[in-house]
């Protein structure tokens, strides 16, 4: 048996003599998330546990150890109660384990999975709550670059939380480099992330319109056959028209736009969402009809009328044809694993 193995988190194992194992709430490719008992408290918490593979050579573990320790503290600094509260980081086996609260419930994905697309109201509950996260770790300069329905908990009670902030960019954080890789979904990285540029918060909200469409519609709003396919397609395919947005419509557009200087930004998006949450039930679900073109006369000089541009309301400007960014910037940027 190798050494990771030997070391790994077993059932009833007692951690840092406070924190009695359960059972195995879920497992990724480096780590696993266990129910745990904090004995001294008398509390249920959840124990993140950091696995590493065991081909891992040790400057790789070096560098898992720090992405690990820099998520508690990216967690720990933001307050919202859409994030999942830091309890205390333990150091046993020469690696660290997070103890963090238990949240009980289930993905976003797989509500949406098992029970079918949510409500216009319900998605816009969700993306005000995700939005209050964002903005929060927005404050301390933490940019979360995995917003997909998988790091969003439902909790039994109806809470939401946004989990996963292992590949956060943390403003002045000396331990994050940039490699020229890609990490995150593909469906969910915004355009600019996708061409290499240095993404900011208009990213996140990018991610958010996203989810939000997926929430409502049962599929992101790009999903092609490989990670290249999907995000060719983030930088240069039109969306997909949702057909049960309702009133989330007009905030699925402005946060999908491709330039991040014209997306719309978090006062905009939160004013969409609160206008579609309060909206009467015959209002949020109605499909969205765009009123007939018409001539608008404008004054000339002389006080009389020159003929007016056609100006279509409630219509959406069509994408720009190199994906709404300026110069036709082409794909190219070099990319790891986006799972």
């Amino acid at each position: 048996m190798s050494e990771a193995e030997q070391t790994q988190g077993t059932t009833g194992r007692l951690l840092a003599g406070r924190y009695r194992l359960g059972e195995v709430l879920g497992r990724g490719g480096m780590g696993t998330v266990w129910r745990a008992r904090d004995e001294t408290l008398g509390r249920t918490v959840a124990v993140k546990e950091l696995r590493f593979p065991s081909s891992v050579d040790e400057d790789e573990k070096r560098r898992l150890i720090t992405r690990t320790l820099r998520e508690a503290k990216a967690i720990a600094r933001i307050r919202s109660n859409g994030a999942v509260t830091v309890y205390d980081v333990v150091d046993e086996d020469d690696r660290p384990w997070i103890v963090m609260e238990l949240i009980e419930g289930r993905s976003l994905a797989d509500v949406v999975r098992d029970d079918g697309a949510l409500s216009p109201r319900r998605a816009a509950e969700v993306g005000l709550a995700v939005l209050d996260v964002l903005r929060a770790a927005h404050r301390e300069g933490i940019l979360h670059r995995d917003v997909k329905p998988s790091n969003v908990l439902i909790a039994d009670d109806g809470r939401v939380v946004l989990t996963d902030f292992g590949i956060a960019q943390v403003e002045g954080d000396p331990s994050v480099t940039s490699t020229g890789m890609l990490v995150g979904a593909p469906s969910y990285i915004a355009p600019e992330r996708a061409r290499g540029h240095r993404p900011g918060p208009p990213a996140a909200l990018w991610s958010l319109g996203g989810l939000i469409y997926a929430a409502v519609e049962g599929v992101p709003p790009y999903d092609k056959s490989t990670a290249i396919a999907t995000l060719t397609a983030v930088m240069t395919e039109p969306l997909d028209p949702p057909k049960n947005a309702g009133m989330l419509e007009d905030v699925i557009y402005g946060l999908l736009h491709k330039d991040p200087m014209h997306r719309l930004d978090d006062a905009g998006a939160r004013a969409l969402l609160t206008a579609a949450v309060n909206a009467p039930d015959d209002v949020i679900s109605r499909p969205k009809v765009a009123e007939p073109t018409r001539t608008m006369p404008l004054p000339s000089a002389s006080g009389g009328h020159l003929p007016g541009p056609q100006v279509t309301p409630g219509l959406h400007p069509a994408p720009h044809p190199q994906g709404g960014l300026p110069g036709g910037v082409g794909a190219g940027h070099g990319m790891g694993r986006t799972g």
